[in-house]
């Protein structure tokens, strides 16, 4: 049986200690994690690929995408997705137009997960301008803090082409969308609650771009000689933490530069509360350089492990340059969540499914990373959405979510 391997040294990625350390490095144990077989058949089709079995959470007319699962107060396991619907715009321009946010059941972890309806932005594409989240919502991550759950999720609407620097006199409403992300935030105390839409929501975003520097077609431009800040131009995918140490919460985001070309940068922001006000710092997090200069990454989901004392990422290496390999999901570590070490052995899991009769299987999408983790803070099992081949041009389907169940092994 082929076996895939996540060579994650959790409790054992090696730390830089730094600054009051002096640098010296702590090596603490060491771990292997397995991905567990998964259940799905996947079977090619004459537009694609068709994938069934309890490992997939699908919805029949919606391409799904990112997922983050909670267990709650009555044992069951509750999923809140992200899906803009099928056939009317391919997958690229879904998400932007229109995507839905949604919640999902299971009785177990890792699969079997049930519809039970959507509560954010129902209507999908209908063009809609009434608050600042109201066209497109996607990146769903569920934390519990004290006694409510928080929902923090990015999210858009055209603002119109009133502030614009571009070759024409109007940019696309795609790029006027997709340049208007920003971070929100809503609390509820129940999962119920929430699909009834009792929860807060405020019409601010908790979090939006400080600078908005790009050569051309750009919506609101910031002054000439701007320097960018790691909050450029968009802030999304959001990660949320709680450090122990003096009680802070950290807001992870992805912001865009372009120097002179694309890339994802990272930031973070702190606050005494999980509903903010958030402080952004300056300086980038996940920040490495490589032989073709600073590396792009996206989708971070960090944690704190309170046996090791240290914060762990996990994150879509986009052209496999941090684990030195293929395209897949690597792992940094942190003393304080600010200062962060690329550990030798970064690879957390490949771009691949094992199905339950040990094949292999290379995906092209496998991304958004959300954890479950068990009571001594290690990962149980992985969320991610997936597409076999390549979805963005697909009008009809080929997006899921898949949940891997994780097997934790203590090297000697």
């Amino acid at each position: 049986m082929n076996k895939h391997w996540i060579r994650f040294y959790l409790a054992g990625v090696i730390c830089s200690l730094l600054a009051s350390c002096a640098e010296k490095k702590v090596i603490l144990g060491e771990y292997t994690f397995e991905a567990q077989p998964v259940d799905l058949k996947i079977d090619s089709v004459a537009d694609g690929y068709r994938v069934e079995g309890s490992s997939a959470f699908q919805l029949p007319g919606h391409f799904v995408w990112g997922a983050s699962v909670t267990k709650a107060e009555d044992g069951k396991y509750y999923m809140i997705y992200s899906a803009p619907e099928t056939g009317i715009y391919p997958f690229n321009n879904a998400w932007v137009f229109g995507s839905k946010m949604g919640l999902a059941v299971s009785d177990r972890p890792d699969g079997e997960f049930r519809q039970l309806g959507f509560f954010m932005n129902q209507d999908g594409f209908t063009e809609d301008k009434s608050t600042w989240d109201a066209q497109t919502t996607s990146n769903p991550h569920v934390r519990k803090f004290g006694d409510r759950y928080y929902l923090y999720y990015a999210a858009s609407v055209d603002p119109g082409n009133e502030h614009i620097r571009a070759k024409a006199d109007t940019l696309p409403r795609r790029d006027r969308i997709q340049q208007s992300q920003q971070i929100g935030v809503i609390s509820f105390k129940s999962f119920p609650d929430l699909l009834e839409g009792k929860f807060t929501h405020s019409d601010k975003p908790l979090l939006g771009p400080r600078t908005r520097v790009k050569p051309d077609n750009v919506v609101n431009p910031s002054p000439e000689g701007t320097e960018p800040k790691p909050d450029n131009l968009i802030v999304v995918n959001p990660s949320v933490v709680y450090r122990p140490t003096d009680g802070k919460y950290l807001l992870y985001f992805k912001g865009n530069i372009y120097d002179p070309h694309w890339r994802g940068v990272h930031g973070v922001a702190l606050s005494d509360k999980p509903d903010g006000p958030f402080i952004p710092l300056d300086e980038p997090v996940f920040h490495i350089e490589g032989a073709k200069g600073k590396l792009s990454a996206e989708d971070p989901y960090v944690w704190y492990h309170e046996k090791d004392r240290c914060f762990y990422a996990i994150f879509k290496d986009f052209g496999g340059q941090f684990t030195k390999g293929e395209p897949c999901l690597a792992i940094m570590a942190s003393e304080d969540g600010i200062h962060w070490t690329l550990p030798e052995h970064s690879l957390f899991m490949k771009k691949q499914l094992v199905l339950s009769d040990g094949k292999v299987v290379n995906v092209k999408r496998l991304e958004r990373p959300q954890l479950l983790l068990d009571e001594e803070g290690n990962p149980e099992v992985l969320y991610a959405a997936c597409a076999i081949d390549e979805v963005n041009p697909k009008v009809n389907g080929g997006s899921f979510n898949v949940q891997i169940r994780i097997k934790p092994e203590k090297v000697k």
